[in-house]
């Protein structure tokens, strides 16, 4: 099994599941899942609102709900998907009720538990009507694509790798925790464990290239920007 396919497994992919081009199923035939993915489509009207509804919703899962960072990836018709991996498979309907009470208690963020659970590109992965390609991007890039669709060409298989090897998925007790938190009777929920500000992954800023490249020659990457980066 190559890297990005087992980084895949590791974070993603229900028993038995391969990763391909199209549209993959992440519900497992139980109703299980191990991937949470949450799109975040453009708003006619509103050139960068989806992009930081995503980072408002990525810094709530990791501040207020003591979750790790989760992975960002570019659709390849436009808009973001937000990437969150459990560490053990939870039922389709329990997945959808989390993101319902998301949305409750956070409804500027104009989240959709229906967008939940339904079959999904998993990067990288090319359209193939348009060309463009879904992939993972660095974080601190997205801003950068929130009047793009896709990318122009394949990402490099070691990039993608680079975005998913660090990341860690949300344990048993961390998923209990947040549903406490979050359920509607407040004396129910145990006191998470919150992210400090500032740490690893929490997307409060846009990252410099400097600050890329420093991300991936930690992982002996040499990075290829054309591509990471739109085109003029």
């Amino acid at each position: 099994m190559n890297k990005l396919m087992s980084e895949l497994t590791r974070l993603y992919l229900p028993p038995g599941a391969q990763a391909q081009c199209g549209t993959v199923d992440l519900v497992a035939a139980d109703g299980a899942t191990r991937a949470i993915a949450i799109p975040f489509r453009k708003v006619a009207g509103d050139e960068t609102g989806h992009w930081e509804r995503l980072c408002a919703l990525a810094n709530t899962l990791q501040q207020e709900l003591g979750f790790p960072a989760p992975a960002v990836s570019v659709a390849s018709a436009g808009g973001y998907v937000l990437w969150l991996s459990l560490a053990q498979p939870v039922a389709l309907d329990e997945v959808r009720r989390f993101v319902d009470l998301l949305a409750r208690a956070h409804p500027e963020l104009a989240l959709s538990a229906a967008a939940v659970g339904v079959p999904v590109e998993l990067p990288p992965c090319a359209d193939a009507a348009s060309g463009k390609w879904a992939a993972f991007i660095h974080p601190g890039m997205g801003a950068s694509f929130a009047d793009e669709s896709g990318l122009d060409m394949a990402p490099p298989a070691a990039g993608q790798v680079a975005f998913l090897d660090g990341l860690d998925s949300i344990d048993a007790g961390q998923w209990r925790t947040a549903i406490a938190q979050l359920a509607p009777v407040p004396a129910a929920a145990p006191t998470p464990t919150p992210t400090p500000a500032g740490a690893d992954g929490l997307l409060l800023k846009d990252a410099t290239l400097d600050d890329i490249v420093r991300f991936l020659h930690a992982r002996n990457i040499e990075p290829t920007f054309r591509h990471l980066l739109p085109r003029d």
